[in-house]
């Protein structure tokens, strides 16, 4: 995707990282079949009891994983914020998810944990402070990124923990690919709001493409499990606003599409599986938010990595 601008046509650092997707999953499939990997003793085993925590879009990461090992038959699995995870609460193992290893939310739980409960970072920065606190380390560093606003590493970690819980993933790639080759639907740069809706794991999915549109392009984006879409949130959908579904269009809830139609809204279900679907989004927040002059590079308000100083709230 081109910059905007007469005689510019370079890519930012998010666009160019959000391209390089394909080649980290495949990466991270091929991880997953490594059973010498030193981390691998250090993962939730079947039938323990896992509490999941990160910030941002890591939070998100951690729900879409959360349903997943549920849903898989691994045994109960809560996804915190890691600001909220509760102190009295006990658990087998606690997952943080951390691209930075900086947060300083993260960095908080793990140091109460340690010498406690077991503790496993995934994150991609070896020399950062996530390594030392927990017991054990996954490092994607082929998939960490310059940009504040996270694609590559937070799609790369769901793929290899959904390989780890035996889901087949080897697909994943090739639907990424096309993700980003196929022109973005038209007419979506016009769009003045965006409800993203997902099902399980995809509300995980969807609750981080709405974060991606806001960080990148200021966008109002709200997300929603589909179910809950009509206790009150269809009261936004209207014309010049979009209703996007992750999933396959045959399992959108009945007489859904026909209410949205109703409302002059448009739904968007592309059908692939929601990573990749995500993958459009990402491509549609760097657009967004270039057509609207700002620079998906550097949002506002926002670092890479939030790293609190003492006393702050």
């Amino acid at each position: 995707m081109s910059r905007s601008g007469a005689g510019n046509t370079s890519r930012s650092r998010t666009e160019t990282e959000t391209a390089t997707q394909p080649d980290c999953w495949r990466r991270a499939v091929v991880l997953a079949g490594d059973g010498t990997a030193p981390w691998r003793a250090a993962l939730p085993r079947a039938g323990e009891r896992v509490a999941v925590v990160g910030c941002g879009t890591s939070w998100f990461m951690a729900h879409a994983y959360a349903v997943l090992r549920e849903n898989a038959g691994q045994g109960e699995t809560d996804a915190f914020a890691a600001s909220e995870i509760p102190a009295g609460r006990v658990y087998d193992r606690v997952v943080a998810l951390t691209r930075s290893g900086t947060t300083t939310e993260v960095l908080e739980v793990l140091a109460r944990l340690r010498g406690g409960t077991p503790t496993v970072a995934v994150t991609a920065d070896p020399a950062t402070p996530v390594t030392e606190l927990a017991d054990a380390a996954v490092v994607l560093d082929f998939a960490d990124e310059v940009s504040v606003v996270q694609t590559r590493f937070a799609t790369t970690q769901l793929v290899l923990l959904r390989a780890l819980l035996g889901e087949e993933v080897a697909h994943l790639p090739v639907q990424a690919e096309a993700a980003l080759a196929a022109p973005l639907p038209e007419g979506l740069l016009e769009t003045e709001q965006f409800t993203f809706l997902g099902r399980g794991w995809a509300y995980g999915v969807a609750q981080e493409a709405a974060l991606k549109m806001r960080e990148a392009a200021g966008a109002w984006t709200e997300a929603y499990p589909v179910m809950e879409y009509r206790h009150g949130p269809i009261s936004v959908a209207g014309p010049g606003r979009v209703v996007w579904w992750f999933g396959d269009a045959a399992d959108l809830p009945a007489g859904m599409a026909g209410e949205v139609a109703r409302t002059g809204g448009r739904l968007v279900a592309l059908g692939r599986d929601p990573l990749a679907d995500l993958v459009v989004v990402q491509r549609l927040a760097a657009a967004l938010g270039a057509a609207r002059g700002l620079d998906p590079d550097a949002p506002r308000h926002l670092t890479r990595s939030v790293v609190l100083s003492d006393g702050a709230g």
